[in-house]
């Protein structure tokens, strides 16, 4: 079995997302995109609510205060979806509704 080590910690520069994608320019110029599918909290936000984003740290992940919502850069790298369970993600939809 082979395991990946990284030479460095993948770090993000530039973020946006669009109503299909969250896409990731890093730090040392590579680039990434995913489906929001991948990640349903983006992909129920408005867009407002997904322009609204932050780099924690030096890059190393993204929030979005405004969905509870949390990406680390390797995980994108590594082609980690969302691990938020169905009933956690009802809840949350449920929440949004409410408000």
């Amino acid at each position: 079995m082979t395991t990946l080590v990284l030479e460095s910690d993948p770090l993000a520069a530039v973020v946006s997302v669009d109503n299909d994608s969250l896409s990731v320019t890093l730090a040392d110029g590579r680039g990434l995109s995913v489906p929001l599918e991948w990640y349903p909290r983006l992909l129920h936000a408005s867009m407002a609510e997904r322009l609204n984003w932050q780099l924690i740290g030096d890059g190393y992940a993204i929030e979005w205060p405004d969905l509870d919502e949390h990406i680390g850069v390797e995980g994108l790298l590594a082609g980690r979806r969302s691990s938020e369970s169905q009933r956690s993600l009802q809840k949350w939809l449920g929440s949004r509704i409410d408000s």
